[in-house]
């Protein structure tokens, strides 16, 4: 008996590095925040509503359909350079000032996330807001061995490159009152 389970035990411990090669993608996850010198409700009425997101750089224009409904709102952001995201709204809490949404057409071509989902989210602070960014995905490359452009640091990378860049301008924007 001793000897059976000491062979089986071998030939678990034979594949285990197997089994860990095998393993693909892990789902990443990137949060942002910035500082706004202005109360939540003048940042809320920037961002809150999810058809409008003019206020991001990379994006040219915004359409949609549904309003703020969950489940029913849909969004096509049409980027600088012509590309476009469609995107669906899960959740909206204007009381909390926050949105739940996710890419509902993965392109990793020009963003090399899949499966991505996002929070946008106001904090009051007395005068000043907190605004937080935070999403989760997987690279753009589902299976093993990714290449550069499609790996775990290039979703990251662009990923936070987008939050960076639309929180600094929502900054500017609503702190300079255009």
């Amino acid at each position: 008996m001793k000897m059976l389970f000491a062979a089986a035990l071998a030939g678990l411990v034979a594949f285990a590095p197997l089994a860990a090669e095998a393993h693909g993608p892990t789902r990443q996850k990137v949060t942002e925040t910035i500082e706004i010198n202005a109360p939540a409700d003048k940042v809320w009425a920037v961002i809150g509503n999810f058809q409008d997101m003019s206020w991001h750089p990379a994006v040219a224009s915004s359409t949609g359909q549904g309003e703020n409904e969950p489940n029913v709102a849909t969004r096509a952001l049409t980027l600088a350079d012509g590309n476009v995201l469609e995107e669906s709204l899960e959740k909206y809490d204007a009381a909390k000032m926050s949105y739940f949404y996710r890419i509902t057409n993965d392109v990793v071509a020009f963003l090399p996330v899949n499966n991505y989902s996002s929070t946008l989210l106001v904090k009051a602070d007395g005068d000043k807001s907190t605004v937080e960014w935070r999403g989760a995905f997987y690279r753009g490359y589902m299976n093993n061995d990714p290449p550069p452009e499609l790996n775990d640091e290039a979703a990251i990378a662009a990923v936070t490159g987008i939050y960076k860049a639309g929180l600094e301008a929502l900054k500017t924007k609503v702190e300079s009152g255009s």
